[in-house]
């Protein structure tokens, strides 16, 4: 995996303990939670980046989960490298 924060092994309990689904809208609820300290600091000068690191420490953990459910690590793997690349091109 791109990060490596939590083990396969991690992933597989928590979506056998919790479900898949649940999993995946706790992905949406870590990716909004992130998106809202964002905004705070942008639109409200608020300095709240240990919210931020906070926050964006949740959403790579649950990235991660993703990846896991959807069995897309390679995928991701080659799709990163592949705009990574092409970013280097604008640059």
């Amino acid at each position: 995996m791109i990060y490596r924060y939590t083990t396969k092994e991690i992933c597989e309990k928590t979506v056998k303990n919790w479900g898949r689904d649940s999993q995946l809208l706790m992905v949406l609820e870590e990716m909004s939670e992130l998106q809202k300290e964002i905004l705070k600091n942008l639109n409200r000068d608020k300095d709240n980046v240990k919210e931020i690191a906070e926050e964006t420490a949740d959403v790579l953990i649950m990235l991660e989960r993703l990846i896991y459910i959807y069995k897309i690590e390679d995928l991701v793997a080659q799709q990163a490298e592949f705009k990574v690349n092409r970013l280097k091109q604008y640059l």
